[in-house]
């Protein structure tokens, strides 16, 4: 996959391409069908299969006081849009500056003089430029005009007719369902980072743990998992907890897995997470003794669940 987070020097073969319009946070079912739809179209049209997205999220613009809210930060988005066969990924780089161009600027200037593109896919409710002002509408007129075309996807809904949308899938992640937000995502949700050195407390007591930091990533709902880690091309089971750790340390934000079956130095190595099932809410057992006994009674949870 070419990936360009300019837009000035694009090669050749950067340009023409069909490309899927949108943040893509999550790369959930709703936007795998504009994805899929761009995708059709560019193999129909013998074009290169595109993404233009930007980066930051324009959430974190405009609200930046917000807790972490991003169900696929830059990294981990840039994996699964490769892994869906994107050949060329446009991150326009998002400041305030950049949101008061015109939707008409938008269309005509970045998207057909830049980047050049040979025809666009959105969902129904994509918005870009000025205020907003830039519809499905706006841009299908403005590319017609360029004798261009551009797709609007319609809405996509689950089997009890309910949309898939990020918005819900972290409603689903913050109430603990996982379940439910991997069905949303048509795989389960992930965290992903570089094992980082932490106090070695979990060895002392026969459950030694890796420590990645949330950063980015929406914080689910506070509590232990039945997680699945993915690293050097292997998976493993294991069991996960996610919050503060209140027994041991009550105020730093991580998740701290123990993999099973492992034994080996995972430090400075990227590992993925992936949250099967919610166990349990995070609480404070008072000391190490009690919080062994119940280490070990997450992991036969665990264990079972992920069987």
């Amino acid at each position: 996959m070419l990936l360009f987070d300019t837009l000035t020097s694009l090669p050749p073969a950067a340009h023409g391409a069909v490309v899927a319009l949108g943040n893509f946070d999550g790369v959930h079912k709703g936007h795998q069908v504009v994805l899929e739809k761009a995708r059709a179209v560019a193999a129909q049209k013998e074009k290169p299969f595109g993404v233009v997205t930007f980066e930051p999220h324009p959430r974190s613009i405009f609200s930046p006081a917000d807790a972490p809210f991003r169900l696929t930060p830059r990294a981990t988005k840039r994996r699964i849009l490769e892994e869906l066969g994107v050949d060329v990924l446009f991150e326009l780089p998002f400041t305030y500056d950049f949101s008061k161009h015109t939707a008409a600027f938008f269309v005509e200037e970045l998207m057909l003089n830049q980047l050049n593109i040979s025809h666009a896919v959105a969902g129904h409710d994509f918005v870009f430029g000025h205020k907003r002002l830039g519809t499905m509408a706006v841009l299908k007129d403005i590319m017609q005009q360029y004798a261009l075309d551009a797709d609007e996807v319609a809405p996509v809904k689950d089997g009890a007719h309910v949309l898939w949308s990020s918005t819900r899938i972290r409603e689903h992640l913050e109430s603990g369902d996982v379940q439910k937000a991997a069905d949303a995502m048509g795989r389960p949700y992930e965290i992903e980072g570089v094992v980082a050195h932490g106090e070695k407390r979990g060895r002392s007591i026969g459950f030694p743990t890796i420590n990645l930091p949330l950063s980015d990533f929406l914080r689910p709902r506070f509590g232990v998992y039945a997680v699945r880690l993915t690293f050097n091309d292997q998976c493993y089971d294991g069991v996960a907890n996610i919050g503060v750790r209140p027994t041991v340390d009550g105020e730093t934000q991580t998740l701290e897995a123990h993999i099973f079956d492992f034994v080996g130095n995972l430090y400075d190595q990227n590992i993925r997470v992936a949250l099967v099932d919610f166990i349990r809410p995070e609480q404070n057992f008072g000391g190490l003794d009690a919080l062994k006994v119940q280490i070990k009674q997450d992991c036969l949870v665990a264990r079972q669940r992920l069987a």
